[in-house]
């Protein structure tokens, strides 16, 4: 069990990092990232849609599958050439997905805030105010989606900041907790054997 949560730490606390990091690349190019990524998204699914359209000629067995991989390699190159000719468009969508995202982190905290109550942690309300207030930051976001791109981009990088950090300390008062729960268990342990 020991392990597991380690591992759990652990995953937690790279992808909160992964999360500042992406935040401070948003927050300081945010107009150079979203072109860089509309065009690196699409030339991946245009090159996809191609790979499968080929793959249909050179194959060209007549199965359901193989009709079907035609069609999917159809769609993923349209959709590829769409977002490298209209990034704009495309940027527009960017809000919705990652308010989505930033809610989700938050349910989660605030999941884990209640987890610290259980726990009898003292300041397991800082945790839910936190998760609280990311689940705000996504709701805004979703809501709210702001005309000048490069400013909602720089906003994203905030919010993912705000959310990295905010894991990071969540994640290691939960940490701390768990370690006080065990070696409580652990005394009680040995208070047990020692009467035996």
């Amino acid at each position: 069990m020991e392990k597991f949560l380690k591992k759990m730490k652990t995953n937690v606390m790279a992808s909160s990092i992964l999360c500042v990091v992406l935040g401070l690349v948003l927050l300081l190019w945010p107009g150079l990232t979203m072109r860089i990524v509309c065009t690196a998204v699409g030339a991946v699914l245009i090159l996809s849609g191609a790979i499968r359209i080929m793959e249909y000629f050179f194959v060209r067995d007549g199965s359901m599958y193989s009709q079907l991989n035609l069609i999917f390699g159809i769609v993923l190159a349209a959709v590829g050439i769409w977002i490298a000719v209209s990034p704009g468009k495309v940027l527009a969508l960017i809000p919705i997905i990652m308010g989505a995202i930033i809610v989700l982190h938050g349910l989660h905290n605030i999941k884990q805030a209640v987890g610290l109550c259980q726990d009898k942690y003292d300041k397991w309300w800082v945790a839910l105010l936190l998760g609280i207030l990311t689940v705000g930051f996504g709701v805004l976001l979703i809501c709210r989606p702001f005309a000048a791109i490069d400013t909602m981009v720089m906003l994203i990088g905030i919010f993912l900041i705000y959310d990295g950090l905010s894991n990071v300390w969540i994640v290691s008062r939960v940490s701390k907790a768990a370690k006080i729960l065990r070696q409580e268990m652990t005394a009680v342990e040995v208070e047990i054997a020692d009467k035996e």
